[in-house]
């Protein structure tokens, strides 16, 4: 952890030192020693932060590095909040001369140099610790003890070995099946069993590894335990002793490639079986290849176990060959807690009172379905009376027992945690602030990342999807579980098993790196960085939680429902000025006007406020808020400053029901022009719409991949707005709501187009937005698309629309001819979704052959619509069918029983009289449509 401590701090000090160059120039000297010390400090950190596990000596040194570049970032950003200060304050008496400006300058330059001479000091004398106090020796001479160590806890057999561990029976039948199957491409092929540590994957592996139907048909066999300390020979070495005879001469000199090469001289001749468990490393599949002979006699196997789905992927011939472990359900659970808690009781259906029971279930909640929990307090409770105390003891202290020793449940999962790099280690550990069992939003949760500065570049590649690409690498190390999943396939949000949470809160607060105010003892850290609301404090006021905190805070999160009054806001703005993240998503803000001195958190990246009431104004303060990344407000009719638009490094601006007001000409001419041009690094805009939208600026952002925009006027829909729309070839999410309720002019006619029979012609008089936008081959990246405004017809011609366009959303469109002869040709779409009058018509039918990647079909208050008939062959890959408040739809869609793959009907306010019938007349069609119903 210390190691990305220093090492984010030191790429952000040499970002500063390239941009504020004139600001740093007095004192370049003591800057540019400060991040030299970092860069040594760090390459030490590597090898130093994962021995302090084992010494405290280390864990003292790690911690003084890790205060120190707090201290030093700390004096960094207050020199440049000061320096803004001045600045502003200049700006006001611009009649006095410049040599006043100057002398005005001079104490806090002397103060930094004076602080970070006192730094530097600090780090010199904290890294000559390490010789005078024996730590440098112990780095070289520690470094085999310590790996003996690990390797020797790593090595050992896994803490649960019983075969009835692995409750889930249709595993051990599918790794079976995968390990009996031919490949027709390869002889040899790879078989991978993935999940996050304590799932029970050795124990199934060996489950299925010691059936004698699975050992008959394989000439030899071995299994070999790899773990964290790879050492190539001992692998070969043991597996070479499992299948073939070797002398002892062979067994002491024989290095690793004449090892492996008479190993796989063997192995070809042979039907053989390999199965390398605990793999931690994509290296180790790459360097023991080529000893596993694809030649061999055919249906041989290599079976790997391992916590990381990108090892079985490097490894295995395609996914149909990787078995990924599930956690148990109740069911599962409670059966192995039983056999586990009654051991040797000579009972396999114990019978227990109601007290003991609710208890035992209770613990077994709390394990989460992870088999390795459910052993470990199974077997505790084995030894204690059955009684309700006894129970209850360990009900009280579960986190206790479950964290006792580094071969503990806790400790197994730490193996995966100490694995990762240091910028997955801050990404993995950051995703414990949030409340335990929640789902965490993806996107929120990338903002977040970024805000931190875990994010480190990687050439011109963009941040948001090197953060995409860290959160995959956790997914597939088992440390964080995807919930659901965008149309797209992406991550739309996530989770973490409870005790992998506990883990990520116990090693942030060792290394300091954020607090939940609740686990806190009456006394707050002096130097914490990140604080952590999740209960509600109406009755003690954040004011009184932000007294107790220090100034050296840099992240706010709360999740707590509490009032952020002014008495807050007070405090927050004047004693905790370096703030990073303000992330308010669940307050209730009960002011009309954020107070205006929320422009002095300069260093500000991430602000979200949720629960805005109706009306509220942002200050015109907003505008110095100059490093911010992501704005969200939630609330309706709030106002936006029209200053945000200097807000230059702007990546993610989100507020949906919010408008920005109009420059006024006087500022035009004290300010310059302001408008939306100028935010160039935007990804994100979802906005209500406004005369911002007027001109061509739009189109300038071409880094966008998510617009939205709402509005009740069509006004601003002029050619310049779809032709800066068609400019936007980056956009991967595209929603326009533009709807007058009292006007008879559709989207159609604001775009100046002229339908005549099929076919679209362009009024060329009028010159509109289609001749450019038509091509929809250009948004190559558009996968959703809503529409919400009157547009009476669709486009016929299928170039109209995006090409890989996967949802759609039409609202208030009032189409008039049956939407699904058009849309069924969409090559690509899952989703479609048709809201209030979207469709005017009485009458829908699916045609056979259409909407064969459709998913999810939802029609909702289509009040026309009378009949849906879906004919044989249509809408064949169909999940889920939602009819809500379509009120003249009286019977259920014809051909709707014949839907084979339908898994999900919802019927709200429609076809109830239809149900009626089906469900009296009984039979098979009311089987069917009764287990899919909810």
């Amino acid at each position: 952890m210390a190691e990305g401590t220093v090492t984010f701090f030191a790429e952000k000090l040499s970002n500063l030192i390239l941009q504020e160059a004139s600001v740093f120039g007095e004192v370049e000297g003591q800057i540019k020693l400060l991040r030299n010390e970092l860069e040594w400090m760090r390459l030490f950190l590597r090898d130093a932060d994962s021995k302090r596990i084992y010494d405290e000596r280390f864990k003292l040194w790690v911690n003084q590095i890790r205060n120190a570049t707090h201290d030093a970032e700390d004096v960094i950003d207050e020199f440049i909040l000061n320096m803004d200060h001045r600045k502003r304050r200049l700006n006001t008496l611009k009649f006095l001369p410049t040599c006043v400006g100057k002398v005005d300058k001079l104490p806090f330059i002397h103060e930094l140099d004076s602080r970070v001479k006192d730094i530097n000091a600090m780090i010199g004398a904290i890294m000559a610790n390490r010789s005078k106090y024996g730590l440098e020796a112990l780095t070289a001479s520690s470094s085999s003890t310590a790996d003996q160590a690990v390797s020797h806890k790593e090595k050992r057999a896994p803490v649960v070995e019983e075969s009835d561990v692995v409750e889930i029976i249709d595993g051990a039948k599918k790794v079976k099946q995968m390990l009996m199957m031919k490949v027709e491409t390869s002889t040899r092929s790879v078989v991978s069993i993935v999940g996050m540590g304590g799932l029970g994957k050795t124990t199934l592996a060996k489950n299925v590894y010691n059936q004698r139907d699975v050992q008959g048909p394989f000439d030899c066999k071995a299994w070999v335990y790899v773990s964290q300390e790879f050492r190539e020979r001992e692998i070969l070495l043991a597996i070479a002793l499992q299948v073939m005879s070797l002398s002892d001469a062979e067994k002491r000199e024989m290095g690793e490639t004449e090892l492996g090469q008479k190993l796989c001289g063997y192995l070809k001749k042979k039907k053989y079986l390999v199965v390398m468990d605990d793999v931690w490393s994509s290296e180790v599949w790459s360097r023991l290849q080529p000893y596993f002979p694809e030649e061999a006699k055919d249906g041989s196997k290599v079976l790997i176990t391992t916590r990381n789905k990108e090892i079985a992927l490097h490894a295995t011939y395609s996914e149909a060959f990787i078995y990924e472990l599930r956690l148990m359900n109740d069911d599962e659970s409670w059966r192995l807690f039983l056999k586990k808690a009654f051991r040797g009781t000579g009972t396999t259906t114990p019978t227990l009172t109601i007290e003991l029971e609710e208890l035992g279930k209770k613990i077994v909640t709390k394990c989460k379905g992870l088999p390795l929990a459910i052993v470990v307090l199974g077997g505790l409770l084995s030894t204690k009376e059955k009684t309700k105390q006894s129970w209850e003891k360990v009900l009280a202290s579960i986190e206790w027992y479950l964290d006792q020793g580094p071969e503990s449940c806790m400790g197994i999962l730490a193996l995966s945690y100490n694995d990762l790099p240091y910028y997955l280690k801050s990404c993995f550990i950051y995703c414990g602030i949030f409340p335990e069992d929640s789902e965490i939003d993806a996107w929120q949760l990338i903002k977040l990342w970024l805000a931190e500065g875990f994010i480190q570049r990687r050439g011109k590649e963009r941040l948001e999807d090197i953060a995409e690409d860290y959160m995959h690498q956790l997914i597939h190390r088992s440390l964080i579980q995807v919930a659901d999943r965008r149309v797209d396939g992406r991550v739309k949000s996530c989770r973490m098993h409870d005790l992998l949470r506990d883990l990520a809160v116990s090693e942030a607060k060792d290394a300091n790196f954020f607090e939940v105010h609740e686990n806190m003892d009456s006394t707050f850290p002096i130097s914490i960085r990140r604080l952590v609301i999740h209960q509600n404090l109406i009755n003690h006021g954040i004011s009184q939680c932000l007294h107790n905190s220090s100034s050296r805070l840099r992240s706010f999160v709360s999740f707590s429902e509490s009032i952020m009054g002014k008495k807050s806001w007070g405090y927050l703005q004047k004693h905790i000025k370096l703030l990073t993240v303000l992330n308010l998503s669940e307050e209730r803000f009960s002011g009309h006007v954020l107070p205006r001195d929320i422009g002095q958190l300069i260093h500000l990246k991430f602000l979200c406020i949720m629960g805005l009431r109706s009306d509220v104004k942002l200050p015109s303060s907003i505008g110095r808020l100059v490093n911010l990344q992501s704005l969200y407000l939630g609330g309706d009719d709030c106002i936006i400053p029209h200053s945000i638009w200097k807000l230059k490094k702007l990546r993610h601006l989100e507020c949906p029901f919010s408008k920005v007001s109009s420059q006024s000409q006087i500022s035009k001419c004290v300010n310059g022009y302001l408008g939306v041009e100028q935010l160039t690094n935007l990804q994100t805009l979802i906005l209500y719409g406004g005369s911002w939208l007027e001109g061509d600026g739009l189109g300038k952002l071409t880094q966008l991949r998510r617009l939205r925009i709402w509005d009740w006027s069509t006004s601003y829909l002029k050619t310049e707005f779809f032709e800066s729309i068609a400019k936007l070839t980056a956009l991967e999410s595209l929603e326009l709501s533009f709807w007058e309720e009292h006007t008879k002019k559709t989207l159609v006619n604001r775009l100046g187009l002229v339908w005549e029979k099929k076919n679209v012609t362009i009024d060329h008089h009028n010159k509109t937005f289609l001749s450019r936008l038509m091509p929809w081959s250009h948004h190559v990246y558009i996968y959703e698309l809503g529409l919400n405004g009157m547009l009476e017809k669709l486009p016929e011609q299928i170039e109209f629309y995006p090409p890989k366009l996967l949802r759609l959303v039409l609202w208030r469109c009032k189409l008039t001819d049956d939407p699904m002869m058009i849309l069924k040709k969409l090559p690509s779409l899952r989703i479609l979704e048709l809201g209030p009058d979207a469709y005017v018509g009485k009458k829908m039918v699916c045609s056979s052959g259409g909407f064969l990647q459709l998913e999810r079909l939802e029609l909702f208050a289509l009040h026309e619509l009378e009949e849906l008939i879906v004919e044989r062959g249509a809408m064949s890959s169909l999940k889920t069918l939602e009819i809500q408040n379509c009120d003249k739809m009286e019977k259920l869609p014809h051909g709707l029983l014949e839907l084979t793959n339908l898994e999900k009907l919802s019927l709200w306010g429609s076809c109830h009289e239809s149900i009626k019938e089906i469900e009296e007349v009984g039979g098979e069609d009311w089987d069917k449509l009764r287990k899919i119903m909810c």
